[in-house]
């Protein structure tokens, strides 16, 4: 399949496009409408079906070290799941994770 990603240098957020004729083809940013793209290396991706995925996440064996106590811990394991899913979700993740630690520093500062 000819899938091409595209990072936007005006938002830096990723696009993926399907593109069957590259020639005079010019991407455009599917989150802020910019042109300002640059061409990644994607990934090899291999299909696997939706019960072989769901198996993964089910292994106790994956998850060994999360801590659901800790942003980090459980910000790991939300990105995981997002690639076993086919999704991704690094960015929305990261901003989760810099709330919480916000929102832990705020309110140790109250309590001081």
């Amino acid at each position: 399949m000819p899938i091409y990603e595209y990072l936007c240098r005006d938002c830096g957020r990723k696009s993926t496009h399907l593109v069957l004729r590259p020639e005079g083809f010019e991407p455009t940013c599917r989150h802020c409408g910019g042109r300002n793209m640059k061409r990644l290396i994607s990934r090899v991706a291999f299909l696997r079906s939706e019960e072989e995925r769901l198996e993964r996440l089910a292994d106790p064996d994956r998850w060994g070290d999360l801590d659901e106590r800790d942003p980090r811990s459980f910000a790991k394991w939300m990105k995981e799941v997002g690639k076993e899913l086919g999704e991704d979700v690094s960015d929305e993740v990261d901003q989760i994770v810099e709330e919480a630690l916000e929102g832990e520093g705020g309110e140790g500062d109250e309590e001081s």
